[in-house]
């Protein structure tokens, strides 16, 4: 039986870049970081909850990131907070650019954040939860 997701890979054009976006600025801690394969490194990372393991993966050369228009996520991973006004005012400290402030909508507070490489994602309370509404 399936008992929920392990962990989500990112694909990132310079795993360096992203590893220091999301340990310095977004709060995660290193879980793994060595070498993989001929080239490459092998970088995982732990949400500050320690709930959530994301790798960080190196996007093959000439893959484009998806796009999306402005002020909406690029990435389909969904983060949510208990708090969206409170952790956009915690990030926007930390540098991070939020594209779209947070906004109450009909299904919840929303907002979207951007990783140092241009990678949106949105942000919001729980989704699918009362506790959005």
């Amino acid at each position: 039986m399936l008992r929920g997701v392990d962990q989500v890979v990112l694909y990132v054009g310079d795993q360096q870049i992203a590893k220091r976006f999301w340990t310095e600025k977004m709060g995660f801690t290193v879980a793994e970081d060595s070498p993989y394969g001929e080239d490459g490194r092998w970088i995982a990372v732990l949400s500050p909850d320690g709930n959530m393991r994301m790798v960080l993966s190196l996007r093959e050369p000439g893959h484009r990131p998806p796009r999306a228009p402005d002020g909406l996520p690029t990435s389909n991973i969904m983060f949510y907070s208990d708090d969206v006004e409170r952790t956009y005012r915690e990030l926007t400290a930390k540098g991070v650019d939020f594209p779209t402030a947070p906004s109450k909508m009909f299904f919840g507070w929303w907002s979207v954040f951007a990783a140092d490489d241009g990678t949106r994602y949105a942000l919001g309370e729980q989704w699918g939860t009362n506790n959005s509404l």
